[in-house]
C-alpha cells in the first residue's frame, strides 16, 4: 500500500517536471525564431542597391549639370553617348547608405540605340525616368515632351517583359496616384506610419477612388519626373521677348496636362539659383526608396513649381485659366509660344561640348585645287597658271585682277615697278634735281618744282633717302634749314656746297637703283 502510494507520488512528481522542460524548450525555439524574424525584417528594410534613374532630354537641356548638382559636384564633366554616374543615398533614421545608379542618354538621335543598355527587361521594375526640358527654348517644350515619351513608349514595347510583371508595375502607379495624400506634419518624419500612408500597397486599390479625368491615360509602368531646368532664364524672356505671366501660365498648364496623361511629377529647377534641387533629391529618394517627403505641392512661384504625382487634376489646373487674357487653354501651343524669327542663341543653350571638325578627303581637296588652277590658266599656252603673263590682258580674278582703264597691262601686286610708272624714290630724285640744277630759286619757282615732283607744301620728306628735309623757299644767300631725325639744324651758306655734293651722290645712287628696277621689269616682260 505504501509502495503504490510512493510510486504514485513519484509518478505525480515526474509528470509536471517533464511538461516544464517541454515548455522551456518551446520557449527557446520561439526566442530563436523571433530573433531570426527580426533579423530578416531588418534586412528587408535596408535600402536596395539595384535602383536606377534614366535621364533623357535634348542636348543643352541641363541633364549633366542637374545630376552633378544632385551629386554635390561643383564642376560637371560633359560626355557623350550613354554616361553612367551614381548618387549617394543615406537613410538617416536607419543609418543605412546605398548608391543610386544614374544613366544619362545623349540627346543626339543617333544615340537612341544605346537605350537598350540603360533600360531592359531586368531593371525595368527598378527604374525611374527623368525627362529634362530647358526654359531657354520654351517654344519647343511640348515637342520635346511628345518626342521623348514616344521614344520611351516604343522602346518599352520592344522589350520582352513578362506581361504579369508589367501589369504589376502599372497597377503600382495607379494605386500610388489614387492613394496620394498630403503630408501630415504632426507625424514624426521617420515614422513608419507615414511611409505606409504615402506609399500604399497594391492591396489597397479596392478601397481607392477611381482615377480622375485625363489621368494615366498612357501608363508606361515607369515612374516619370518631368524637370524643367534653367528657370532663371524666365527674366531674360520677359526682358527680351516681352513674356508675361499669362505666357508662363499657358506653358505650365500645357505641361501639367501632359504630365497627367503619364502620371508624371513636375519640377521647375534652377541650378544657377539653387531652386528646388534639394527637393528634387528628396523626392527621388521618396519615390525610389520610400524615404519621407514632407513638402507639399508648390504652385505660387512661377519659376519654382513642384507638383508631386497624385496631387494634380484638371480642376486645379483650371485655376491658371483665370490669368489668360489674350489666349485660351486649348490654343495651339506654338501659336502662343512661337519661336522668334531672328534671335541670338543665348549662352545657356550653347553646349559646352567642342564642335567636331570633319576633315575633307585628300583627293577631293586636290581635285578642287586643280580645278581652281585650271580656271586661271591662259588658253593659248600650256604653262603653269602661277606664272605671270603680262600682255594677255587677262588673269585669274581671284589672284590678280585687271585694272580698269589700263592699256592692256595687268595690275602688279608683287611690289615691282611697272614700265611708265615712278616710285617714291623717283619722285624724290626729280625733286632734288630741280633744286640742284637751278642757280637761282625763287619762292614761286620752288613751289612749282614741288608740285611737279608730286610734293605739296614747303617741305618734302626724304624718308629712307637720307632723312633730311630742305626748305623749298631757300635762296643761295639765306641759310638752309635741315631736319634730321626730328631735329631742325640751320645750315650756313659755307656748308651749302658740301651738302649739295652729298645730295648729288645720293641722287646718283637713287637714279641707278631706279634704272636697275626698270631694266629688270623690262626683261621680265620680254620673257
Amino acid at each position: 500500500m505504501m509502495e503504490s502510494q510512493t510510486q504514485s507520488q513519484v509518478h505525480g512528481l515526474t509528470t509536471p517536471t517533464t511538461a516544464a522542460r517541454k515548455k522551456d524548450a518551446e520557449a527557446k525555439e520561439n526566442l530563436w525564431s523571433s530573433i531570426l524574424n527580426e533579423v530578416q525584417t531588418q534586412s528587408n528594410t535596408k535600402l536596395p542597391s539595384n535602383k536606377l534613374v534614366l535621364v533623357v532630354g535634348d542636348n543643352a537641356s541641363g541633364k549633366t549639370t542637374l545630376i552633378a548638382k544632385l551629386q554635390g559636384v561643383e564642376d560637371p564633366k560633359k560626355g557623350s553617348g550613354l554616361e553612367y554616374a551614381y548618387i549617394d543615398v543615406r537613410d538617416e533614421y536607419r543609418d543605412d547608405v546605398t548608391r543610386l545608379g544614374v544613366w544619362i542618354l545623349d540627346g543626339d538621335p543617333g544615340h537612341n540605340n544605346l537605350l537598350k543598355f540603360a533600360l531592359n527587361e531586368q531593371n525595368f521594375p527598378h527604374t525611374l525616368v527623368i525627362l529634362t526640358l530647358s526654359m531657354t527654348t520654351p517654344w519647343s517644350l511640348v515637342d520635346q515632351l511628345q518626342h521623348w515619351m514616344k521614344i520611351l513608349d516604343d522602346h518599352i514595347a520592344s522589350l520582352k517583359i513578362d506581361p504579369e510583371e508589367k501589369q504589376q508595375c502599372q497597377a503600382r502607379l495607379t494605386t500610388e496616384w489614387q492613394n496620394y495624400c498630403e503630408t501630415i506634419d504632426d507625424l514624426d518624419p521617420g515614422s513608419p506610419i507615414k511611409r505606409t500612408n504615402r506609399l500604399p500597397s497594391v492591396d489597397d486599390e479596392l478601397d481607392a477612388l477611381p482615377l480622375p479625368e485625363g489621368v494615366l491615360t498612357t501608363n508606361l509602368g515607369l515612374d516619370v519626373v518631368v524637370v524643367v531646368t534653367k528657370t532663371d532664364y524666365m527674366t531674360t524672356l520677359e526682358k527680351e521677348l516681352d513674356y508675361r505671366d499669362e505666357h508662363f501660365d499657358f506653358m505650365q498648364q500645357w505641361i501639367r496636362r501632359f504630365c497627367l496623361m503619364y502620371g508624371a511629377s513636375l519640377f521647375y529647377t534652377s541650378v544657377k539659383e539653387d531652386k528646388n534641387c534639394d527637393l528634387l533629391y528628396k523626392y527621388l529618394t521618396h519615390r525610389i526608396y520610400g524615404l519621407p517627403f514632407r513638402t507639399p505641392a508648390l504652385v505660387v512661384e512661377k519659376d519654382a513649381v513642384l507638383i508631386p504625382a497624385g496631387w494634380d487634376n484638371m480642376k486645379k489646373i483650371s485655376i491658371l485659366y483665370e490669368n489668360m487674357q489674350s489666349c485660351k487653354p486649348d490654343d495651339y501651343y506654338n501659336d502662343i509660344i512661337a519661336q522668334p524669327p531672328s534671335r541670338k542663341v543665348p549662352a545657356a543653350t550653347v553646349s559646352n561640348r567642342e564642335s567636331e571638325i570633319q576633315t575633307e578627303d585628300e583627293q577631293a581637296f586636290l581635285a578642287r585645287q586643280q580645278q581652281l588652277l585650271q580656271q586661271g590658266q591662259a588658253p593659248t599656252r600650256g604653262e603653269s597658271p602661277l606664272r605671270s603673263q603680262p600682255g594677255n590682258g587677262s588673269k585669274s580674278a581671284a589672284r590678280t585682277p585687271v585694272a580698269t582703264g589700263a592699256q592692256g597691262s595687268p595690275k602688279k601686286i608683287d611690289g615691282k615697278i611697272a614700265p611708265g610708272t615712278q616710285s617714291g624714290e623717283g619722285v624724290l630724285a626729280n625733286f632734288f634735281n630741280s633744286l640742284l640744277h637751278k642757280k637761282s630759286v625763287s619762292p614761286g619757282s620752288a613751289a612749282a618744282a614741288a608740285a611737279a615732283g608730286g610734293v605739296t607744301g614747303t617741305a618734302a620728306s626724304a624718308g629712307g633717302a637720307g632723312g633730311a628735309v630742305l626748305s623749298a623757299n631757300a635762296t643761295p644767300t639765306t641759310p638752309l634749314s635741315s631736319r634730321v631725325n626730328g631735329t631742325t639744324i640751320d645750315v650756313s651758306a659755307t656748308d651749302k656746297i658740301s651738302m649739295r655734293t652729298n645730295v648729288a651722290l645720293e641722287l646718283d645712287r637713287l637714279a641707278r637703283s631706279v634704272e636697275k628696277d626698270l631694266d629688270f621689269t623690262t626683261a621680265q616682260s620680254d620673257c
